[in-house]
């Protein structure tokens, strides 16, 4: 009974008054109940070491597909009304910048 009770004080939104009552016990009883299954739950606890990882075997890498890459357009509408326009290889720098200065306007 103790765990059950212990359990259910646990849930979201219990109301460890509540589940006292509920169950005929005070509720120092219930968080000394509560207090002495957690100590007991994290004595139960091993230590870890923590190693590095050893070396990895890798297979062959995949194949890559090919990948057709043809001058691209970007094309973006402001508010305003103003378009940019941007096609083939653009630095993302430049773009940002001059999205940058529209967008003060």
């Amino acid at each position: 009974d103790k765990l059950r009770m212990v359990r259910e004080s646990l849930e979201p939104g219990a109301v460890v008054q509540a589940v006292a009552d509920r169950n005929g016990v005070s509720t120092g009883q219930l968080y000394t109940w509560r207090k002495e299954m957690l100590a007991a739950a994290v004595s139960g606890f091993v230590p870890v070491a923590v190693v590095p990882e050893g070396p990895r075997l890798e297979g062959p890498a995949p194949a890559r597909e090919a990948v057709a890459e043809g001058p691209g357009v970007i094309e973006i509408a402001l508010p305003s009304g103003a378009t940019v326009r941007a096609s083939g290889r653009v630095e993302m720098a430049v773009l940002r910048g001059v999205l940058a200065e529209l967008g003060g306007r």
